[in-house]
């Protein structure tokens, strides 16, 4: 059995440390305990995580270290036996809405590798199985299926859009081609030829003509080449006598509709990439969306005395102006209540409109000319919130929108063409929205379903993902979507995310440093926190754990105590050893820790003032319309296992509508149906 071997610091002077020499046990579970503000991250966190960090940027170059500032050296004589640092703490995970559960473990990142590389595509149209050619494929398919017929082959340059396409045609024209063929009927090309730009239409090339049999090989080998350069890849070929077309292409495409989809690549499946982004809400999966109740509370109030709260009470400016336009136009008055405006005028009001009228006047005997040129209320919000530099701008425009569901992708982030490709007939979305547990089943049960391809492509990819999978389900994470928001995770759950990644990634020879790792956990949660740690420790690494908790120390093979007090008063090290060794040694914390020192329970409680504060229905994140009373005069505690939905009902609900209430707030409370005082 090896010799055990230390991390030796002399001379650590830190803040209040008072030049104090520690020989902390590498590859072990080590607890820095003491009472709060007597030099415990100090030693672990500014002696030695920053020796560490300090040693790490030393072994760039010096071309390098310019760009990233000098770290400066702690207060310590020497480090001897320090390993490569790193520092797991909570509510560090990123607020982005762009990252998720599964792009913080990488589960997704490998899952758009799988998609990119073996999953099969269906067509968005027809949900026909998408197919791909070589030249030598198509040309041996048209020679079998076509033989001895008389066929046209076109390629296809328009499908189903809108215009004129008078420069098309010139340009095709140019290409030395002299016939198309116009939304199902074949035309020549003709000087100045045009659509109906308002119609939506279908535009192929006629590349050749000709008979399918042995002497034509040649002659249709070119033709395809052209076919393909000209058609973008696709190309059609129409059976002259019943005029079915039939498509073909190098790339994956609808062998019914024509449509194509581009090579699929992990960039196609990523939310946070312009190829596989929605193109309407950007991968956000929510839009947000001008809510008219909110633009307009009380349609019995006038346009003149405040009705549209964007716009205010009536004051001298160039929109009022506008207003009285429209006003005049559609003979109503501003001192009307809008619920009496007509409804066109109306949607002029908040859509905006450009109109051009005359009015007669009675009492001059003349006629005046008006022209309305009005942006619309709702276009103005929506362009301030889009384009406006000003944060206090945005945000005042936000007030008047609501979070909506994204309607293009309903919510699942990719273009429709990466939500059709599919192993085992489900969706990189679908697989997304399952929990780990339902997660880990069917990867459990995928091998079976996929062909001898797809297993070989796959093998290595599929190993990464269950072991990522096992890894979460290890920490008690198996209730957790992989699409779950990392802003929306409680700061437990971030936690024990951080470490199963940590674990994920099997390093050796590490140094971890936790600070105060199980503030806030419950008990449950607490030993899952502990487990990680342990397994940390036991594929070869070190962990120094800054703790006040029983049970961290508990399950410590070292534990050093620094104190005697806080401050000036703090600052030595006062005890070390085992938990059994220190529980017998004459400190405060040994006194707690051995029962002789406890904290008491009150005899009496408070009695309240006799009011209280319900909320009913909430329902943000997981909270299924709780309703609770919450008496006042009293202290209150909110407990219950990690990612329960303690701060989503305190800190997400309750708080914003108080603070927005009494201090006019402005974040907005997640999702509840009434608040009674």
């Amino acid at each position: 059995m090896k010799d055990q071997e230390y991390i030796e610091v002399y001379g650590a002077r830190a803040h209040n440390l008072k030049n104090i020499n520690v020989k902390i046990p590498r590859e072990k579970l080590v607890v820095i305990t003491g009472l709060s503000g007597s030099g415990k991250s100090s030693l672990a966190f500014d002696t030695i995580y920053a020796e560490g960090q300090r040693r790490y940027i030393e072994t760039f170059s010096a071309y390098a270290r310019q760009f990233l500032g000098g770290l400066e050296r702690p207060d310590v004589d020497k480090i001897d036996g320090l390993s490569p640092v790193i520092s797991i703490e909570q509510k560090t995970t990123n607020k982005s809405p762009r990252s998720t559960v599964g792009t913080i473990t990488e589960i997704y990142d490998f899952l758009r590798l799988l998609f990119s590389r073996a999953a099969d595509a269906y067509s968005y149209n027809t949900g026909e199985k998408m197919v791909s050619y070589s030249d030598e494929q198509i040309k041996n398919l048209i020679l079998n299926d076509f033989k001895d017929k008389r066929i046209a082959v076109l390629a296809p340059v328009v499908k189903s859009r809108k215009g004129h396409y008078r420069e098309l045609f010139e340009q095709i024209s140019k290409q030395g081609f002299v016939k198309v063929r116009v939304d199902g009927e074949i035309k020549e090309i003709e000087k100045g030829m045009r659509l109906d730009r308002y119609k939506t239409h279908d535009i192929e090339v006629v590349i050749d003509r000709l008979i399918v049999n042995s002497s034509s090989e040649k002659r249709l080998v070119e033709t395809i080449k052209t076919a393909l350069y000209t058609g973008n890849n696709i190309l059609m070929v129409i059976d002259v006598d019943n005029e079915k077309p039939r498509y073909f292409s190098k790339e994956l495409m609808c062998p019914i509709s024509g449509i194509a989809y581009p090579s699929p690549e992990p960039n196609t499946f990523s939310f946070n990439s312009p190829k596989g982004a929605c193109s309407k809400c950007n991968g956000l999966g929510i839009t947000n969306e001008i809510n008219f109740n909110k633009v307009i509370p009380d349609n019995s109030i006038s346009i003149k005395n405040g009705g549209i709260i964007p716009l205010g009470e009536e004051k001298n400016s160039w929109i009022f102006k506008q207003l009285h336009l429209i006003a005049d136009r559609y003979g109503f008055k501003l001192s009307d209540a809008i619920k009496s405006i007509p409804e066109e005028a109306l949607t002029i009001i908040l859509n905006g409109g450009n109109e051009k009228f005359s009015i007669a006047s009675k009492t001059m005997g003349v006629t005046r000319k008006y022209e309305i040129d009005f942006e619309g209320i709702t276009s103005f919000i929506e362009n301030q919130y889009k384009s406006s530099e000003s944060r206090s701008i945005k945000r005042w425009a936000k007030g008047f929108m609501d979070e909506v569901t994204c309607s293009t992708c309903e919510g699942k982030r990719l273009k429709k063409e990466s939500l059709h490709f599919k192993i085992n007939e489900k969706s990189i979305s679908d697989l997304a929205k399952l929990d780990i547990n339902e997660l880990a089943e069917w990867f459990y049960n995928l091998n079976a379903k996929l062909s001898e391809r797809q297993l070989t492509i796959a093998s290595e990819i599929l190993k990464e993902i269950k072991t990522r999978i096992q890894f979460l389900l290890d920490v008690g994470l198996d209730y957790l979507t992989i699409d779950r928001t990392s802003k929306s995770l409680s700061g437990g759950e971030a936690q024990r995310i951080r470490l199963a990644t940590q674990i994920g990634s099997q390093l050796v020879g590490v140094l971890y440093i936790l600070d105060e790792p199980s503030i806030g956990l419950h008990q449950r949660d607490n030993q899952k926190l502990i487990d990680s740690l342990v397994k940390l420790r036991d594929i070869g690494n070190s962990v120094l754990v800054v703790e006040h908790d029983k049970d961290m120390i508990e399950h410590a093979d070292f534990v050093f105590d620094i104190g005697p007090g806080a401050g000036v008063h703090g600052g030595e090290i006062v005890s070390e050893g085992t938990y059994q060794e220190i529980k017998e040694h004459s400190t405060l914390t040994a006194d707690y820790l051995g029962g002789r020192r406890e904290i008491e329970v009150p005899k009496n409680r408070r009695k309240g003032n006799g009011k209280s504060i319900k909320i009913t229905g909430a329902s943000g994140n997981n909270l299924k319309s709780v309703t609770a009373e919450f008496p006042l005069g009293k202290m209150i505690c909110v407990t219950g296992v990690s990612g329960s939905g303690k701060s989503t009902l305190i800190n997400e609900t309750l708080y914003p509508i108080l603070n927005k209430h009494i201090y006019r707030g402005v974040k907005e409370p997640m999702p509840y149906k009434k608040l009674q005082v």
